[in-house]
């Protein structure tokens, strides 16, 4: 067998096959010419059609026409006014920019064009076959002049004539026509000033026909009917850091069809995306009935440096930089639409028809059926229970502390302004050591409504970053048990989970302080905390890790600057955050965040250092972030410090900590342990979000341990 050899096609025959790879069928061919018509700032565009756009397709415009000397190539391959170089294309702004539409419908259809601009005294029409200019047997092939009104009509005619296998593969005339009406829906809809008008030819009224100067609500309305435009939200958002914004018009929770209607463009442009249509699905599953789909109409504006709209012949499909936060982005913005937007939800009823007997006025019709399900899926505990242990302290020497400063405190009660603790300082500056006793005071004070737009936004952040799945998960889980310091077991259906407290606890602390910003109760020091001296353990213990940095090599020019900007925003300290300060730069008093949980005092010297170094004091916003974010550090769960033993130099001992340190250790660290599984896993439950970091890079501050059916199926191996 001979190899056969390669020989370089003949232009015509490469021509007409990239012809039909970009023009597939009828409404391709008038997306092209549509498109070309809004490149030229057409204000009115007429379509007629005949056979489904096969026998005839004829687009009028008033733009701005073609030039007489352009029109001898205009329907060559790669001819157009949008592009010069390749690096134009990145920066392209019109939907044109290969000059290929013209060529391939003159290579597979009889293409005649009519053209005037505003400068011309008369019109010019050109027959082009193949490409190039044509004309009749003895006639010469130019452009012949003709009236004609400005702007350019386009007349396609016997649409794969030269490609009968093609043709014969269209379904019918009818399907193309309904095609033809659903691309110049599509463009009437995203270019609402534009008029659009398509009609069959030969017919007296038009199939689609919009007015000059529509908005999209009207042209909507115009095009689907009044159920639909009624049930609209309009959805507007820009993402500065992905660099693109969209406007969006999509149904509410009261309208559902049968079919997803997505009116997708972007840049302008009409083109899929499967991404972005599941994404809008899975958006509005939880909301519209089994079967209900939504209808949506979305705009992206994307930077032309960060899209690549050379990717498909029909240019049915682009590609963008950062698809997945990009969908993201979107897919939050119209989740929070649909939230806040059930103002005309309506709910249908049934009238009993005449003779009808009545229903019976029991209560049986609201009384569930139990289905028998298999044993291992029936959740045997309630995350609602609460059992005696929640109101006992951790050890019975605890309770006898709490019941005698109970006592104590009854004298007090009348002279305090609002809920303290007492903590005991023992005055050591390189241990604290906390012992707390609360108090009930009848006198609240009136809670303030907060109108900062700073915590209002910080609020807002947290809304929108919200885990659906782990803040359901938290707030109905069941405490089983702490396996250490930092991790406990909790239940939730038929599952256990592995959870990182001490991490969670942060966040959880965090929305505490911006959720009653400006309305905290107070923990009371009953012996003021010297600030000076806990900055300076804080940065002896830093530098014991490791050099300090040359900014903080003057610890007592860094330990001035931190106390002098406390003192500067003392007031605002104790207003916001009821952290009060005494004249000689003492502290008095802590926020109360959770009744009765104490923080571990061990951090306060690194709180106050942190304040000094990591809170941005100048911006607003920023201020109040970072100063919660260092609160929530010092309150998040973290047990106390154990005693220090003789190899960590305390006081140059060889017999270790004494008895008594041991024993008031192991009280704190139960103390701990009680305030972990009856003040912070209660406090997860009620209005605590889960962001959607609480989930990242693979890694979850949640594991999934074991679930009663898979442990069934292991037992009936056994």
């Amino acid at each position: 067998m001979s190899v056969p050899r390669i020989k370089r096609l003949d232009p015509n025959v490469a021509n007409k096959i990239a012809a039909q790879e970009i023009i597939q069928r009828p409404s391709n061919a008038l997306k092209e010419l549509m498109e070309n018509c809004l490149d030229a700032g057409a204000t009115q565009i007429q379509v007629t059609v005949k056979e489904g756009g096969l026998k005839l397709l004829q687009i009028q415009d008033n733009g701005h026409g073609i030039r007489k000397e352009d029109l001898d190539i205009v329907c060559e391959r790669h001819t157009t006014s949008k592009l010069e170089k390749y690096d134009d294309l990145y920066r392209i702004a019109t939907y044109g920019f290969r000059g290929e539409a013209l060529a391939s419908i003159s290579l597979i259809a009889h293409l005649t064009i009519t053209t005037k601009t505003a400068e011309s005294p008369c019109a010019y029409r050109a027959t082009y076959v193949d490409g190039k200019l044509s004309a009749a047997p003895g006639q010469k092939a130019e452009p012949k002049p003709c009236a004609g009104n400005n702007g350019t009509l386009i007349t396609v005619e016997d649409l794969f004539y030269n490609s009968t296998a093609r043709r014969k593969a269209f379904r019918s005339p009818s399907d193309e026509y309904n095609r033809v009406l659903d691309v110049i829906s599509r463009y009437a809809i995203h270019n609402a000033g534009v008029s659009f008008s398509c009609k069959k030819s030969g017919a007296m009224t038009c199939d689609v026909q919009t007015p000059t100067g529509s908005s999209t609500i009207d042209v909507i309305r115009l095009i689907y009917g009044p159920s639909v435009a009624t049930e609209l939200l309009l959805c507007e958002a820009s993402v500065d850091n992905l660099d693109f914004s969209f406007t969006a018009h999509i149904s509410n929770a009261n309208y559902s069809m049968k079919k997803t209607t997505l009116l997708l463009f972007i840049n302008n442009r009409a083109v899929d995306s499967n991404n972005i249509k599941r994404m809008i699905e899975s958006v509005y599953s939880p909301l519209l009935p089994k079967g209900g789909h939504p209808f949506v109409y979305l705009s992206l504006n994307i930077n032309p440096k960060n899209i690549d709209v050379n990717v498909h012949p029909t240019k049915q499909e682009v590609r963008f930089l950062n698809e997945d936060r990009l969908i993201d982005a979107i897919q939050e913005q119209l989740q929070l639409k649909l939230e806040n937007a059930n103002e005309s939800r309506t709910f249908y009823t049934q009238t009993l028809l005449p003779g009808a007997a009545p229903i019976d006025s029991d209560e049986s019709m609201f009384q569930q059926k139990v289905l028998k399900g298999t044993v291992y899926n029936q959740v045997r505990t309630d995350s609602k229970m609460t059992t005696l242990h929640t109101y006992m302290g951790p050890t019975q020497d605890m309770e006898d502390t709490l019941r005698q400063a109970a006592l104590e405190d009854e004298a007090d009660d009348a002279r305090r302004g609002s809920e303290q603790m007492d903590v005991d300082d023992n005055g050591d500056d390189d241990a604290i050591v906390a012992q707390s006793r609360t108090h009930r005071n009848e006198n609240r004070k009136e809670r303030v409504q907060v109108t900062l737009t700073s915590i209002l936004d910080l609020r807002k952040k947290i809304k929108k970053s919200t885990h659906a799945a782990m803040t359901s998960l938290l707030a109905n889980h069941t405490f089983v048990g702490c396996v250490d310091d930092t991790m406990a077991l909790i239940q939730h259906d038929t599952s256990l989970y592995l959870v990182n407290f001490a991490a969670i606890s942060e966040e959880l602390f965090y929305q505490i302080i911006l959720s009653e910003f400006n309305n905290f109760g107070t923990i009371q020091l009953s012996t003021p905390l010297p600030i000076r001296s806990c900055i300076r353990l804080a940065l002896d213990a830093e530098a014991a890790q490791g050099p300090l940095p040359p900014a903080m090599q003057d610890t007592d020019r860094v330990i001035d600057k931190i106390v002098e900007k406390l003192a500067d925003f003392s007031e605002m300290l104790f207003d916001y955050f009821s952290i009060s300060m005494t004249a000689d730069n003492h502290l008095t008093t802590l926020p109360m965040l959770i009744r009765g949980y104490m923080p571990t005092l061990d951090k306060l010297p690194l709180f106050f250092l942190r304040l000094g170094t990591e809170v941005d004091w100048e911006d607003e916003q920023q201020c109040l972030d970072g100063i919660a974010r260092e609160l929530a550090i010092l309150y998040c769960a973290e047990p106390p410090l154990p005693p220090p033993t003789s190899d960590q130099g305390a006081d140059d001992r060889q017999d270790g900590p004494s008895d008594a340190e041991n024993d008031a250790y192991k009280q704190q660290h139960a103390q701990y342990l009680h305030q972990v599984q009856h003040l912070v896993f209660p406090a997860l439950k009620t209005g605590f979000v889960a962001p959607k970091s609480i989930v990242q890079d693979g890694s979850s501050l949640i594991t999934k341990l074991a679930s009663t059916a898979d442990l069934y199926k292991i037992f009936e191996r056994c």
